[in-house]
């Protein structure tokens, strides 16, 4: 490419903010620089604070920084990638998307179509700016393949993510994304990530997780998606205990 380079984010990642998180922001950043990856994306559940903390102290790691959360929406998980305040959880997802929007930042949505790990719908999706058509936590390779399909149909920005919830696991799938106007990645900042997101100039490369662990995440999502039935029906329970899960 002229007067461009292409720059490696892993654009879905998770730290010890997490519920299902483990490692703390400077070992996400050490392991992404490790493993040849320009930048990653904290995306914790509906907060925000150790991300911005990431996107801070990125340069110190020869990363470009950007924040971002995994926002809990009404039909599901929405990414919301550039924004340095948390939008409000539990919000439909289209109006979701337009605060995501308003602030600035890129609507993504994540493991689309799984509702074990509150993965959108397809017929809720009706307006975003990418979809994750490729998360290294799939069980087979059919959701993601699945997602790839609609993503061409519906002309969404594909996007690619470990969703690592430990460090060891950050650059099992990344996006690539073609960046204009700049000589180095050292040039890039977080204003080019989120432009070529929004235009779509990205290609996605990406290993599943190992066997084993991918069915215990898929039996941890379910668990949890019964715990959540069985509160629902019998709210004076309270919280039923799950393995610990990741999404």
């Amino acid at each position: 490419m002229d007067d461009g380079v292409t720059v490696a984010v892993d654009p879905h990642v998770h730290s010890a903010a997490s519920y299902d998180g483990h490692d703390p922001v400077d070992l996400l950043l050490e392991q992404a620089a490790a493993v040849g990856l320009d930048g990653i994306v904290v995306t914790d559940h509906d907060t925000i604070e150790a991300s911005l903390r990431a996107a801070d102290i990125a340069d110190d790691y020869g990363l470009v920084g950007i924040p971002g959360v995994e926002v809990s929406t009404a039909q599901g998980h929405l990414l919301a990638i550039g924004v340095e305040d948390c939008p409000p959880p539990r919000r439909s997802l289209d109006e979701t998307v337009d605060i995501v929007r308003d602030m600035g930042g890129v609507a993504v949505v994540p493991h689309p179509f799984q509702r074990t790990r509150h993965g959108v719908r397809r017929r809720f999706i009706d307006d975003c700016d990418g979809l994750e058509v490729y998360n290294s936590w799939v069980f087979t390779g059919y959701r993601n393949r699945r997602a790839r399909r609609f993503a061409s149909e519906k002309g969404y920005t594909p996007v690619a993510a470990s969703d690592a919830h430990v460090a060891p696991f950050i650059g099992r799938a990344y996006t690539e994304l073609a960046v204009e106007d700049v000589d180095s990645p050292a040039e890039v900042d977080q204003e080019d990530v989120l432009d070529a997101l929004d235009e779509g100039a990205t290609a996605t490369t990406g290993r599943r997780q190992p066997l084993h662990r991918s069915a215990s995440h898929y039996l941890s999502g379910a668990a949890r998606k019964a715990g959540y039935a069985l509160r629902q029906r019998l709210p004076g329970i309270g919280s039923v205990p799950t393995p610990a899960d990741s999404s």
